[in-house]
């Protein structure tokens, strides 16, 4: 099944739902509950020094304090309609984002100070889906939209010229670096069902790393190497090319070199709830956020 048009709703948006945002330890499976909001909010990071995670929520981000369990504005300037696509730099000095511009409403690329400052323009281009900051600093990754096709791009992080690294009929997304920097994992529906792929940084010797019957999105290298997680829809539960909120999905875990999973957290969530690269500094634990429906 070919898929080229992305359906995942990236705008920032309202949904009708309570936010809980947790932490599971990926050994022992434990969740922790840090906090819970009556309104809808996305996408942990996890900072390097261990202390905050960064989430968006209706459009703007924000700085939750693990020990305050409090959370504080980041000034963005202009860039307040942002999704769920943002991904801190290795230094955690600065943040990218995709903002949804006033002008046309498409995604694009901006990157500011993560103590908070007016943003960069990096991807004239549009749309444009962040995904990857790689770690060496110098490169953006990113899902783009161009000539009707989904497919993964790079670009270097003052902005430039754009290189594409994949060019295969339907949707390529998520692409995230390993933190050796020698590979970009991604997602693609090119067998039929989404599944983990992974290929080296130049895009070459693209690898299938997941064959399971289920619908694979989004994987997330921890910052040892050794293991990716990423979540799951059950097949026939959403169109491949889609990941929808509201559904009964699944946070796996599998060796970086291959083979087997471990599913290590079923919730009700998808949309919003491990998009971005959620991983503790210690490689012990993922933030991510759960949902409730909110009682009509």
């Amino acid at each position: 099944m070919q898929v080229n048009t992305l359906k995942e709703p990236r705008k920032a948006e309202r949904r009708n739902v309570i936010s809980i945002l947790e932490t599971v330890d990926v050994s022992s499976g434990e969740r922790n509950i840090l906090a819970e909001f009556d309104f809808l909010i996305e996408a942990p990071n996890w900072t390097c020094d261990g202390n905050h995670l960064v989430y968006n929520s209706l459009g703007r981000l924000y700085k939750f304090h693990l020990t305050t369990r409090e959370s504080t504005a980041i000034e963005s300037g202009y860039a307040i309609q942002c999704n769920n696509d943002h991904v801190l730099s290795p230094d955690n000095s600065h943040v990218a984002v995709s903002h949804h511009t006033h002008e046309d409403g498409l995604s694009r690329i901006y990157t500011f100070p993560l103590q908070g400052g007016d943003p960069t323009l990096i991807t004239p281009m549009a749309p444009s889906y962040l995904h990857g900051w790689s770690p060496d600093g110098s490169t953006l990754a990113y899902c783009a939209e161009r000539n009707g096709e989904y497919d993964i791009y790079t670009i270097p992080v003052n902005g430039g010229i754009e290189s594409q690294l994949t060019h295969t009929p339907g949707l390529n997304d998520g692409p995230e670096y390993s933190p050796d920097n020698r590979h970009i994992w991604f997602n693609s529906v090119r067998t039929g069902l989404m599944q983990v792929w992974r290929m080296k940084a130049d895009g070459s010797e693209q690898t299938q790393m997941t064959f399971d019957e289920s619908n694979n999105w989004f994987p997330h290298v921890s910052p040892d190497g050794e293991w990716v997680a990423y979540i799951t829809y059950r097949k026939g539960d959403v169109d491949p090319g889609d990941h929808p909120a509201n559904k009964n999905v699944e946070i796996r875990v599998m060796s970086s070199s291959g083979g087997g999973y471990r599913t290590i957290v079923e919730l009700f969530g998808g949309q919003g709830t491990l998009n971005v690269n959620s991983w503790s500094p210690d490689s012990r634990q993922l933030a991510f956020v759960s949902y409730r429906i909110k009682p009509s």
